[in-house]
């Protein structure tokens, strides 16, 4: 039988095919029958997958990121397509057609990685283009950076997600930054490529998309400062110090890009710069979010999608 693509896939299908482990939980409902809870994924996308009525046998009989023989229904639940599984058994690699499930874009992140070389090599501030260049002189920070995901779920969780925002961001700096002369374009792009630089290890780079030990102990944040102290060490030593009120405002940039302390910045935005970083990132994030639920919505009604509970409403699709 041939595999249907997850992004193919409607409302009452009956399968028996290959996905991609992307994450299971083991959950107790409240009846205290266990049941496992999945992402499910290929190269077409992630989809949320139930198993009932599971114990710890079934959990521990795969892995994250193995590939999983399926048997399965699929089913609208709060307007969103998941697959109810009866039946799991592990698949070797040899198995499967690896192609299927590869969602990296070379070609499309090696273009992006030129346009970031482009832009920080076009730096005028010497010390910002010499910090920017320390960063691209790392091969295999950068080969990271190339197939790393800027986050699990939302906005950008793909390999070659976390680019793809970066250099986006960045792009949006250069256009808005001379908008306003008492912004320091340059400094606003800079804190665009450096802001989710800690999710190079905060997140899995290879494989399926996880949080590593370090991500979920320390996170992107302190991850991208500790990041920063290394190329600014390495550059002093070099000959080449970063102003010591540089790298404060770079500092800031990243400690502050969320906006508000309760969504884990541990500090407000208190300059230009970084308030305008913060609108820009989340303008970003939620335009891409919301794409993402627009193209993966199973509603029958050709203009609105289904109501989604993440964001609270419905979205009005072109």
């Amino acid at each position: 039988m041939n595999r249907i693509a997850i992004s193919d896939l409607t409302d009452g299908l009956q399968l028996e095919q290959a996905f991609r482990a992307a994450d299971k939980q083991l959950r107790v409902n409240r009846q205290g029958g266990k049941y496992i809870l999945m992402r499910l994924a290929d190269r077409s996308g992630v989809i949320a997958g139930m198993f009932w009525n599971a114990d710890e046998h079934i959990f521990e009989s795969f892995d994250r990121g193995d590939y999983i023989f399926c048997r399965c229904r699929t089913q609208i639940h709060n307007g969103a397509l998941q697959v109810i599984v009866s039946n799991i058994e592990r698949m070797d690699p040899s198995e499967v057609d690896a192609a299927d499930f590869e969602r990296y874009d070379h070609a499309e992140s090696d273009r992006l990685l030129e346009r970031l070389q482009q832009m920080i090599g076009g730096f005028k501030n010497v010390s910002l283009r010499k910090l920017g260049e320390a960063y691209l002189a790392d091969a295999e920070l950068m080969r990271q950076l190339q197939k790393s995901a800027a986050a699990v779920n939302n906005h950008h969780a793909y390999p070659g997600g976390l680019i793809r925002h970066t250099v986006d961001l960045m792009d949006l700096a250069a256009l808005i930054g001379p908008r306003y002369p008492e912004i320091d374009t340059e400094l606003l792009m800079m804190g665009a490529f450096l802001h989710d630089s800690g999710k190079i290890e905060e997140l899995a780079g290879d494989g399926e998309i996880a949080y590593t030990d370090r991500g979920q102990l320390v996170g992107h944040i302190v991850i991208g400062i500790q990041m920063l102290g290394e190329k600014m060490t390495l550059l002093a030593s070099q000959g080449d110090p970063i102003p010591e009120e540089l790298r404060y405002q770079l500092e800031h940039l990243i400690v502050s890009h969320h906006g508000q302390l309760e969504f884990g910045s541990p500090k407000l935005p208190v300059t230009l710069e970084a308030v305008a970083l913060h609108h820009l990132d989340n303008l970003d994030a939620k335009l891409a979010s919301y794409v993402s639920v627009m193209e993966s919505d199973v509603s029958a009604d050709g203009n609105w999608t289904n109501y989604n509970p993440s964001i609270g409403r419905k979205l009005w699709k072109k």
